[in-house]
């Protein structure tokens, strides 16, 4: 009998992904959107408090174990800006593209050294709402902001962050590929470690 658990997203790319990697934990992994759990507002100030603040809210709702990940864009010259406002650098209904060309209008003539940036990305786990020890993985991705977006592949900030071991933007690669160097995939990788000591 497969154990479920609640993902704080509606994101499908972010379903399927970690379904795949707990599958063989014989859990299944459900989106809380199946359950009608509403997005609760962010009001961390950190993406550890963020991730958190999801996952509670979704484990409350359904009653189940729940995961969560927060993650942002950090970038040297702004003093670690977007961050936890990633998603909403350019406004709350911002959409990709309008938060990429605030984020270059802002680089604009700075050069490479200044330019470097890290995906983060957090993720938490609460066996349920009352969790008083969650556990909480992070990986970090580093890059460097281009001055033009490149590539057609993955969203958010990918067509402008430079992955010099690929010489080529997260946009430019392959979803496998991609998945082994990114922050959320290094985050997730962490949780399967933890998982398996846990639920061998």
């Amino acid at each position: 009998m497969k154990k479920k658990w609640v993902l704080a997203t509606g994101n499908k790319g972010k379903v399927q992904e970690m379904s795949e990697l707990l599958n063989s934990f014989s859990i299944e992994v459900l989106p809380q959107s199946q359950f009608e759990v509403s997005d609760v507002a962010e009001t961390g100030t950190t993406f550890v408090e963020n991730a958190i603040i999801k996952a509670r809210h979704a484990a409350k709702v359904t009653g189940l174990p729940a995961i969560a990940d927060d993650s942002g864009l950090e970038v040297d010259f702004l003093n670690g800006q977007p961050g936890i406002r990633s998603a909403r650098f350019a406004g709350e209904n911002a959409t990709d593209q309008e938060n990429i060309e605030l984020l270059l209008s802002k680089l604009e003539g700075i050069g490479t050294e200044q330019r470097r940036a890290r995906f983060q990305c957090v993720l938490v786990y609460l066996r349920h709402e009352l969790d008083p020890t969650p556990i909480i993985c992070q990986g970090t991705w580093q890059g460097i902001i281009t001055e033009s977006q490149q590539g057609e592949n993955g969203f958010g900030y990918d067509p402008v962050f430079w992955v010099e071991s690929e010489q080529s933007t997260s946009a430019q690669l392959s979803k496998q590929r991609k998945a082994e160097l990114s922050h959320r995939g290094q985050a997730l990788g962490k949780l399967v470690e933890l998982l398996k000591k846990q639920l061998g």
